[in-house]
C-alpha cells in the first residue's frame, strides 16, 4: 500500500511540473538557469539591441515593408500604442521583460505571445483604417485586468507622412 500511495504521489508531482512547463510556462526561468533559451536577457533587452525604447513601435524598411517591434511587461505594453498602414504586411516582432503575455488584436483572429528571453515574430495585414484594442490574453499576474494597447491603422499615405515618433503614440495630430 505505501508503494502505490508513493507511486501515485511521484506522478502527481511530474503531471503537475509538466502542466506547468507545457502551459503555464512558469519553466523559463529555470531553463534560462541551467542554460537553456537563446535569446535576450529579460532584466536588460531594453538597454541594448534591437529592443531599445527608440527602436520600438513601427519603423518603415526597405521596399516600404514595416515592421513593429514591442515590449510587454507587467502590465503594459511599450509601445502602448502603436499606428501601421493598411493594405502593408506588417512584421510583429515582441518580447517580454517579465512573463508570458498574449497580444490579441481584438476584432481579428491574430495573436502573438511575448515569452522573456525570446523574440516572436508574426507578418499580419490589416486591410482597412481602424482602431483595434490589444488586450493581453494571457493571465500575468494581479493587474492582468488592466493590460491593454492600442492599433491604428491608417490610410498608407497617412502612414507615410508621419515621424517615427508619431508611429508609436496614438494622440491626436
Amino acid at each position: 500500500m505505501k508503494k502505490r500511495i508513493g507511486f501515485v504521489a511521484a506522478m502527481a508531482v511530474v503531471g503537475l511540473a509538466f502542466l506547468s512547463i507545457r502551459y503555464y510556462e512558469v519553466d523559463l526561468p529555470i531553463w534560462h538557469l541551467l542554460g537553456g533559451g537563446k535569446g535576450l536577457d529579460p532584466a536588460t533587452l531594453h538597454l541594448r539591441g534591437e529592443f531599445v525604447e527608440s527602436n520600438l513601435g513601427a519603423a518603415e524598411g526597405p521596399a516600404g515593408s514595416v515592421t513593429v517591434r514591442m515590449i510587454a511587461q507587467q502590465f503594459v505594453f511599450v509601445p502602448q500604442c502603436i499606428v501601421v498602414p493598411a493594405d502593408v504586411a506588417v512584421t510583429f516582432r515582441v518580447t517580454s521583460a517579465d512573463a508570458v503575455h498574449m497580444l490579441s488584436f481584438l476584432g481579428t483572429n491574430y495573436g502573438l505571445r511575448a515569452v522573456p528571453g525570446e523574440v516572436n515574430q508574426a507578418t499580419f495585414t490589416f486591410t482597412k483604417p481602424g482602431e483595434f484594442k490589444v488586450p493581453c490574453h494571457e493571465f500575468c499576474g494581479a493587474g492582468h485586468y488592466a493590460m491593454r494597447g492600442q492599433l491604428h491603422v491608417v490610410p498608407r499615405d497617412q502612414f507615410a507622412s508621419l515621424l517615427p515618433g508619431e508611429r508609436r503614440t496614438c494622440e491626436p495630430r
